[in-house]
């Protein structure tokens, strides 16, 4: 079942993202819209395009979800693993089921790490300029 869904959501998301598809749900509101005065703009003619588009919102609500949800899962388990071969510290792997907190906890820790690095990686360029300067020139003939 849960790979007969699978199946059927990327479809469902890849047809729906489809310019082609856009330009579909565009002429069927023109087409709606035009056809107002022929039904008299009465109460059942909005029902018509009311009830269709709730239920294909309320449907793609839960599609989108599990796409995003998938999509999510994916892309951290190839970053976990990135993490887990590289000098990366192991210890951010499966940061994600931490608390919002928590995750911001780390992430400024990770910051500070950042500006440190970027502040001695600065200190090291100026020092090395300082000496390229005092350095005696070379000419060439």
């Amino acid at each position: 079942m849960e790979k007969v869904f699978t199946k059927i959501a990327n479809w469902v998301a890849h047809v729906t993202g489809l310019p082609l598809t856009f330009a579909v749900c565009c002429l069927i509101v023109v087409v709606w819209a035009v056809s107002g005065p022929f039904f008299g703009f009465s109460d059942t003619w909005q029902l018509v395009i009311n009830t269709g588009t709730t239920i294909i919102t309320f449907l793609m609500v839960f599609l989108i979800q599990n796409t995003q949800n998938r999509d999510g899962a994916a892309i951290q388990a190839k970053l976990d693993e990135l993490i887990r071969v590289s000098e990366g510290h192991n210890n951010f792997i499966g940061i994600e089921h931490l608390t919002e907190s928590e995750v911001e906890e780390i992430r400024d820790k990770c910051e500070r790490a950042a500006r440190r690095h970027d502040e001695k990686i600065a200190a090291m360029a100026a020092r090395k300029a300082v000496a390229q300067k005092r350095a005696p020139k070379k000419h060439v003939a």
